[in-house]
């Protein structure tokens, strides 16, 4: 048995969360099936997440706004 791990949200001002969780699960997938692990890719989606509810509409996350997320906060 494995303990839980909180993966905490990345505080963001929220404009739509229209396709929030369509993003998670996509990155999660994508970062699974590259490599990392579970932990790794909730981290991951967590970013993504946070980049497009900061946009109007269902939005996408590219991979510099990604890596921006990850260095900036």
């Amino acid at each position: 048995n494995q303990k839980p791990h909180h993966v905490p949200t990345k505080a963001r001002q929220v404009f739509d969360v229209s396709g929030a969780g369509d993003t998670a699960i996509a990155l999660f997938t994508l970062a699974l099936c590259s490599g990392a692990t579970p932990l790794e890719a909730a981290e991951i989606a967590n970013h993504a997440s946070a980049v497009v509810v900061g946009k109007l509409g269902t939005a996408t996350v590219s991979p510099d706004e990604l890596r921006n997320s990850f260095e900036n906060g």
